[in-house]
């Protein structure tokens, strides 16, 4: 079985997959406090509730966009998994050509992301990724990774809301009984959920307006089926596409 590891500054996010199949899947907490052994025994865990011994393992592919955490990650996964990761980064085949100003400084995730849309669903693609930040990644039909453009996300907006307007409450991110909010839960919950949802309307429209009308657009990560419920304008919901991208990252560099 081959472990995929994606680093988030929110989530650490694992995947396992035998063949092409995601067999298990895991959203444990990023912790940069936590070290190696921590997330060695961590990784041990998963792979024991999944009934799978370390023996089972052919391989590991990271990606990552904490690079505090890196190092200790990898070093977690040769000490106690016995492998060492194949660590997405500046030298590694992806079969995506990355057409950014500098390629070095677009994140592991968003060129996982890339190559797994490339290969499911073709281009040209509009991938939004509702993380820590979201991000709207063009992927044109080529194949080849245009670009594209980093806003807050929903939760780190809600903390924002939380931690600078002394008299607002944390919320969830959940749909309000309607737009107009009768208390201030709702109205904050009103303004990030459907304020999000605008905002992602108006960046697929300008993205098609560039890419072109057959765009399809790929919605992926924590809070992609809540937003994706609230517009017709995603088409795919592919909450661990980065994981499959990384699984396609590892098969391409064992030629």
């Amino acid at each position: 079985m081959l472990l995929t590891i994606d680093i988030g500054n929110t989530n650490l996010t694992l995947g396992l997959y035998e063949g092409e199949v995601l067999k298990s899947h895991w959203r444990l907490a990023t912790d940069q406090k936590r070290m190696p052994d921590e997330y060695g025994l961590q990784l041990l865990g998963v792979l024991q509730q999944a009934g799978c011994e370390t023996e089972c393992l052919i391989g590991i592919c990271l990606a990552s966009v904490v690079p505090h955490l890196t190092q200790h990650v990898a070093l977690a996964c040769e000490e106690y998994l016995k492998l060492k990761p194949l660590i997405v980064d500046v030298g590694i085949k992806t079969g995506v050509r990355i057409l950014y100003e500098d390629p070095r400084s677009v994140g592991a995730d968003r060129v996982a992301d890339a190559v797994a849309v490339h290969t499911l669903y073709g281009g040209p693609a509009c991938v939004i990724d509702f993380g820590t930040a979201t991000t709207f990644n063009a992927v044109n039909a080529k194949g080849e990774y245009l670009g594209g453009a980093i806003t807050a996300g929903v939760n780190l907006a809600a903390d924002a809301l939380f931690e600078h307007a002394a008299k607002l409450p944390p919320v969830d991110i959940a749909r309000p009984p309607s737009v107009i909010g009768k208390n201030t839960v709702h109205a904050m919950q009103s303004g990030l959920l459907f304020g999000y949802v605008s905002m992602v309307e108006g960046m697929v429209s300008r993205f098609r307006a560039e890419l072109g009308d057959e765009m399809k657009v790929i919605a992926t990560g924590g809070l992609s089926n809540l937003i994706a419920s609230q517009t017709d304008v995603i088409d795919i919901i592919a909450p661990w596409l980065t994981l499959d991208g990384l699984r396609m990252i590892w098969e391409l560099n064992q030629a």
